[in-house]
């Protein structure tokens, strides 16, 4: 006979499968894209039955977009520890970029799909996605604040410049001569003015 300490709790089970519909659904994003993946390949790769996933999941639409703040809200913790570790407004922006760069360039990195598959997902969800997305950014645009930079460039602009190289490195990153850290330093090196 089981003592109550030895098996999970109905509610610690459905809590764990949940979990584990969440991840296979993310893999499945990330591969497949929003468009490429149905609610039925992730039933089918979780095992679960019909509308028996419909118990876990709202919607594709919902689904989607807790992952996506699941990761920016992730990506944000980490960024957010890491610049807290700094005092020179140079260090936290190469601190910052650094750690994106790190969560960016993982092989298993299920951000960088997540956050560049807006083309795919219906208007209401792109919406959501990119008021999430622009509250992610109001981190770097606090960091360019603090930056002493010539008045004559537009902050605006050199934050936007910024976060596209970092948000684009995914797509010639190769992994060997340089570290995410290196790249990083290379990128604040070459935004660096002063």
């Amino acid at each position: 006979m089981s003592s109550p300490l030895s098996s999970p709790a109905p509610a610690e089970e459905a809590s764990a499968r949940r979990r584990e519909i969440l991840e296979i659904a993310a893999r499945l994003f990330a591969r497949k894209g929003y468009r490429g993946t149905s609610m039925r390949d992730i039933g089918e790769q979780a095992g679960v039955l019909g509308g028996s996933l419909y118990h876990h999941i709202k919607s594709k639409d919902a689904l989607f977009i807790e992952l996506h703040n699941a990761a920016l809200d992730a990506a944000e913790a980490r960024i957010a520890a890491a610049i807290d570790a700094v005092a020179d407004p140079w260090a936290k922006l190469e601190a910052a970029c650094a750690t994106l760069l790190d969560i960016q360039l993982a092989p298993d990195s299920l951000t960088t799909p997540m956050m560049n598959d807006f083309r795919e997902v219906p208007e209401a969800v792109r919406a959501q996605l990119i008021a999430r997305r622009d509250r992610f950014e109001r981190m770097f645009r606090a960091l360019v604040d603090l930056l002493p930079l010539p008045p004559q460039i537009d902050r605006s602009i050199y934050r936007n410049l910024l976060l596209a190289q970092l948000n684009s490195a995914a797509d010639w990153y190769r992994p060997g001569r340089l570290t995410p850290a290196q790249i990083a330093a290379q990128i604040v090196l070459l935004f660096r003015h002063g």
